[in-house]
């Protein structure tokens, strides 16, 4: 299966499914594409020296020739002349980092093993930390989005807000990897984070807690299905939209809207399972290209128990990578509208590599394109009808204007 998280990392038919295989008690990975927008981790990178035992000389890749003597170089001087201890594991953990970093790209990373794990568990929904999820944009670390639920949320948190600071520790222009490991925690404990929200300086001291979070929620509103999908999971996702959709039809609801704000991505293939719920057997929902080639489609599949259903779905600056997939998608077939504000715009996949000792590599590997052709990379998806959520009336009542007008349109 191919996985999509910015971010969290598109995935579609015919991918490598995920190995559900486990040592340890844990959950093993494969090579496994993502097309996620938002989760900052690290990952790795075999270098081709050990504590200057390896000779200087090139090592040949797949498309050419890397010459390591440079880095052979950099240890030889720190080792004649640093002082302190020097190890040789944190240097090539280093080097490994160094390495992926000068892709330039914010959603090819190193994974440690354990944070491969917790990238998993991420995807899965259950992890201890405040709720949001973060990305480096315009070299700034900003909130991507701000799970529902979760204490950040509660706080006030909001997609757009950037981290000044955590716990007096100035963060404005850390990596996001390196700002999820001081933010994350054990349930129970505090975090101070100093944001920045259209140019005022705001603090926020927010209780860690476990985050477990369904991917899919739904109710019936009005008459009308409301479908809230916040990622695209591997083990849920799927099967509670069409527990979802199967509960609309029976309850004769006349529309249903698909909130996909804060959705910050996730596995590809469950994108294109949910929108096959809208789509005729076999229409293309996306492809993905390297350069003018196509390397990978994504086409709805038989269950197609929403087919001609009213529909409006919901975007926000958080909702992003295979979240744009759907919402795309269905916009370019005319079977819903969509409603809200400019989506996160993420348009390339990502696959996860496993490397020795139980790291992994998160790399891009293509750019999605929708049914039309679009890639959305950087510009994202054009609402049908903009509203600008209006937090105000959020806090000081629960109303939620988007919510609002969509099930105006549903009604219409």
């Amino acid at each position: 299966m191919k996985v999509e998280k910015g971010q969290g990392v598109p995935l579609g038919n015919g991918e490598t499914p995920l190995d559900n295989s486990v040592s340890n008690g844990v959950k093993q990975p494969r090579n496994v594409r993502l097309s996620l927008a938002v989760i900052g981790i690290i990952v790795g990178l075999g270098v081709g020296f050990w504590g200057g035992l390896r000779a200087p000389g090139l090592m040949t890749s797949y498309n050419g020739t890397l010459d390591y003597s440079e880095l052979d170089e950099v240890y030889s001087v720190i080792k004649r002349n640093f002082d302190g201890d020097v190890v040789p594991s944190d240097l090539i953990a280093g080097a490994k980092k160094g390495m992926v970093a000068g892709l330039g790209d914010p959603y090819s990373q190193l994974f440690t093993y354990n944070e491969t794990q917790e990238f998993y568990n991420e995807l899965e929904g259950e992890f201890e930390g405040v709720g949001i999820e973060l990305v480096n944009r315009d070299s700034k670390l900003t909130i991507a989005s701000v799970l529902r639920g979760t204490p950040a949320e509660e706080a006030g948190l909001a997609a757009g807000d950037l981290i000044a600071k955590v716990d007096e520790i100035e963060t404005l222009d850390w990596p996001s990897e390196a700002a999820v490991k001081i933010i994350r925690g054990a349930k129970g404990t505090q975090v101070k984070l100093t944001i920045i929200r259209d140019g005022r300086e705001m603090e926020f001291e927010i209780t860690r807690a476990t985050i477990t979070n369904p991917s899919v929620k739904w109710e019936v509103k009005d008459g009308v299905g409301v479908m809230e999908i916040s990622r695209f999971g591997d083990s849920d996702t799927v099967r509670l939209s069409r527990q979802a959709a199967k509960e609309f039809v029976d309850k004769k609801v006349s529309g249903v809207v698909l909130d996909l704000r804060g959705n910050g991505g996730g596995f590809v293939d469950a994108a294109v399972d949910v929108a096959s719920l809208w789509l005729e057997n076999g229409q293309m929902v996306t492809t993905e290209r390297r350069g003018e080639s196509v390397t990978s489609k994504g086409t709805a599949g038989s269950v197609n128990t929403l087919r001609g259903m009213k529909t409006v779905v919901l975007v926000d600056g958080g909702s992003a990578s295979a979240a744009e997939i759907l919402a795309g998608a269905l916009q370019d077939y005319g079977v819903a509208e969509v409603v809200g504000m400019q989506s996160f715009g993420k348009g390339s996949v990502q696959a996860l590599k496993p490397l020795l000792r139980g790291d992994s590599l998160k790399i891009t590997v293509a750019r999605w394109f929708t049914p039309e052709g679009r890639n959305i990379d950087k510009d994202g998806i054009t609402p049908d009808v903009e509203v600008k959520f209006d937090t105000e009336a959020y806090k000081k009542n629960g109303a939620d204007n988007q919510l609002a007008k969509a099930l105006e349109i549903i009604k219409k």
